[in-house]
């Protein structure tokens, strides 16, 4: 019985998708942290012989970056969110405004979903008696729990990770020698980001492996051209 009510349990839990809003926020923070961070940090540190001027490029980029990242998820997200309420007010007035033809759309998507045309009229006109508004919100503007847009979780998500990401480099430009730090930035940055990559597809349900070439592919893409910009020009700083 017990073995029974445990399958029971894991067959009810909540499918990955339940997670995409926050895990696709919290992804795309601590990638950039870890990636826009450790960038900045080598292509500084390939132009200059002091610490300083690293670290202080690696802080501020930091700072800003999560900043940013906050203020871009939550202004993204609330265009998002003010489309999807236009959009509700309207299916509102169409309801008010003609019933029959929207009970006669509703019915037409679950005909389409493969329902006889007598059992989606019925379908449709249960749904309707109980919540009208629910079910075009549902089932013709694809709106639900899982997939609405929440700008304030986003921009939290967003900014908190890039911070958590971004600190790892700024810890490696803070106490590793100088000498070789584009390369243990480099080091440290894929491993990080590697982590990040295996715990998102993990959470995610999606593969490992596939995840981690991805993000250890860009990353090095990313960070070789940065390094590459700070040769090129030259320059030292002090």
């Amino acid at each position: 019985m017990k073995e029974y009510k445990n399958q029971a349990d894991d067959y009810l839990s909540p499918h990955y998708i339940s997670r995409s809003n926050w895990l696709r926020a919290a992804v795309l923070g601590a990638n950039d942290g870890i990636l826009s961070t450790a960038s900045i940090a080598i292509g500084v540190a390939a132009a200059s012989n002091t610490r300083e001027p690293i670290v202080l490029a690696t802080l501020a980029g930091l700072v800003a970056g999560a900043l940013s990242m906050a203020a871009g998820e939550y202004v993204s997200v609330s265009s998002q969110t003010d489309v999807e309420h236009a959009d509700i007010e309207r299916e509102k007035k169409e309801l008010l405004d003609m019933p029959e033809l929207e009970l006669q759309r509703l019915a037409e998507i679950y005909e389409g979903r493969g329902l006889k045309k007598e059992t989606a009229l019925l379908v449709a006109t249960e749904l309707s008696e109980k919540d009208a508004l629910g079910a075009h919100v549902r089932d013709e503007l694809g709106i639900n729990e899982i997939s609405q847009a929440k700008p304030t979780q986003a921009a939290f998500a967003s900014g908190a990770a890039f911070s958590a990401g971004g600190i790892l480099p700024f810890f490696v430009v803070l106490f590793l020698p100088l000498h070789s730090m584009e390369y243990m930035l480099y080091v440290f940055a894929i491993f990080f980001l590697s982590v990040l990559g295996a715990l998102a597809a993990k959470t995610g349900g999606s593969s490992v492996v596939k995840a981690i070439l991805r993000i250890t592919f860009w990353g090095t893409v990313a960070m070789g051209l940065t390094a590459f910009v700070g040769y090129l020009f030259n320059v030292t700083t002090a």
